[in-house]
């Protein structure tokens, strides 16, 4: 059964409908490659992707460990290559507003470096971790 069902909508957008909730995006095509920049482009969206996955994997760690992360943030920037045009780097630099123990900085950063989609990139697609302890 599908997850997700995604419909291009004309001008480089497509309208991606998460089938179990109904929830809607939009992705527009960047700037730099012809479109409008005025949405997420498909390759934003790998990088929240990670990003995401990444402080959801440690929110079950945090929960498992009655460690509060709440509000903890991450800031992605992807780097684009040419020839082919893709992403050549993901850098992740995680914001969080309290101090850990050094177990709970091991506990948090493990998890972070064991989801998915970390570890669904292809092994040549650069990522950059910066936990800030």
């Amino acid at each position: 059964m599908a997850t997700i069902e995604t419909t291009y909508i004309g001008g480089l957008r497509t309208e991606p409908i998460h089938l179990q909730s109904g929830t809607k995006i939009i992705t527009d095509a960047p700037v730099d490659n012809q479109g409008k920049g005025e949405a997420f482009s498909p390759t934003d969206l790998l990088a929240a992707s990670l990003g995401s996955c990444m402080l959801t994997i440690m929110g079950i760690a945090a929960r498992t460990h009655q460690i509060d992360i709440d509000h903890t943030k991450c800031e992605i920037t992807k780097v684009m290559a040419a020839d082919p045009r893709r992403v050549a780097e993901v850098v992740i630099k995680f914001d969080f507003p309290k101090t850990y123990t050094e177990k709970e900085q091991k506990i948090l950063s493990n998890a972070a470096l064991t989801c998915p989609v970390y570890y669904s990139l292809h092994p040549d697609l650069k990522k950059t971790v910066d936990f800030g302890w």
